[in-house]
């Protein structure tokens, strides 16, 4: 891959608002949200595409992500640009980076003497008794990153698992669990690194934007799946608390009656229950009405990052046990009426911090498009 120099923009405006770019046939552009700093000319490194662009140099002028500097964006950058060379695709360069934001918090660590965790070095704390390498080889960035990623390449079926358990194959950690909340910051480097190439699908020679179809680098989805040849047909309908529905704490996305309701990342699912509130008498079997109250038969997934997904109005009870692990892009519903509802559709909600309460709701709207999985119906 030809490495390309960053671009110099004069002004990026509303940068921690959500602005939807759109390109390749209504795919969206890297977003960043918040933590942003730099002066501007590092706004200028600011890149909105899908990885066809490449990484940027890492010798060059790099941004800065809260809390990292400039010497931890330019590992990262080494970490994306490693993965590139080596043909990896763009969803390796992100659990890459997340995983060296858990170890060494991109942050090339030599002995730390009575801290270390045995003889862990270098930016993956890879252990030169394991066999990782010589200790000068383990604290060469592109030495550990080129050993992930060859260990990576060899654990059958990486591409689709969470991030954390594909991190947790390749570390062997005390802690399997903890590079899950590194996943939306690392896919904030990728795509401020390598114009945008965690909004992306294919490998590091072809990349292309993901569509709604597809499982973008950033390991998310949209809930439908929209080939031509699936003949499912959808649209979005009512908004995220609109002024006509203040009370609105999602979107609805309009499909016909059994249209296949996907996760849109993989998680555990937390809640499988009939919601309805008319007469106290759960009938979630049956098509609803306006008025009938509650979300019919509805699921709820937690994600990595304490993210929590909600789907509302289905056809019938999923066939998902609490505790279940689902895979993003997994079926795991099919749309339906059920609940408070004049007609099929799905209602999609996304909530923070695990709480399933209305406080908590973002607009799925802003959130899908930050992961390059932007909620556009089909054509």
């Amino acid at each position: 891959m030809t490495v390309r120099r960053p671009r110099r923009i004069a002004l990026l405006v509303a940068l921690v608002a959500t602005l939807a770019l759109l390109c390749c046939g209504g795919s969206v552009g890297a977003i960043l949200i918040g933590g942003f700093v730099g002066d501007e000319d590092d706004l200028g490194l600011f890149s909105s595409g899908c990885g066809t662009g490449g990484p940027v140099d890492p010798d060059s002028k790099l941004p800065r992500l809260r809390p990292y500097g400039p010497a931890q964006m330019k590992n990262a950058a080494i970490i994306i640009n490693v993965g590139a060379n080596l043909k990896m695709p763009p969803r390796a360069w992100v659990i890459a980076v997340a995983t060296a934001m858990q170890e060494s918090r991109l942050t090339n660590l030599g002995h730390l003497g009575k801290r270390n965790d045995h003889d862990s070095l270098g930016l993956f704390q890879q252990r030169p008794s394991s066999g990782w390498g010589t200790p000068a080889q383990v604290t060469d960035p592109t030495y550990a990153a080129t050993k992930f990623y060859e260990k990576l390449k060899t654990i059958d079926g990486w591409e689709k698992m969470p991030l954390t358990q594909a991190a947790q194959r390749v570390q062997i950690s005390a802690y399997p669990d903890a590079y899950a909340k590194h996943e939306l910051v690392a896919t904030q480097i990728v795509n401020l690194l390598a114009d945008g190439a965690a909004n992306a699908v294919g490998n590091s020679l072809a990349m292309v934007c993901a569509s709604a179809a597809d499982i973008a680098a950033s390991g998310w989805t949209n809930p439908f799946a929209v080939k031509a040849s699936d003949g499912h047909k959808w649209s979005v309908g009512s908004g995220f608390r609109t002024p006509q529905r203040p009370d609105h704490h999602g979107v609805d996305l309009i499909a016909g009656l059994e249209t296949p309701v996907r996760s849109v990342a993989s998680g555990v699912v937390s809640r499988v229950m009939c919601d309805e509130t008319f007469s106290g008498v759960l009938d979630c079997d049956r098509p609803g009405w306006p008025g009938k109250g509650g979300c019919g038969w509805m699921v709820e997934i937690r994600h990595a990052g304490n993210i929590m997904t909600r789907y509302c109005h289905l056809v019938r009870r999923p066939a998902l046990k609490v505790g279940q692990r689902v895979a993003a892009g997994q079926v795991i519903a099919h749309c339906g009426t059920s609940g408070n509802s004049s007609g099929p559709h799905l209602h999609f909600e996304v909530h923070r911090n695990n709480d399933t309460s209305s406080a908590s709701a973002e607009d799925p709207v802003e959130f899908m498009a930050q992961r390059g999985a932007p909620l556009t119906g089909s054509q």
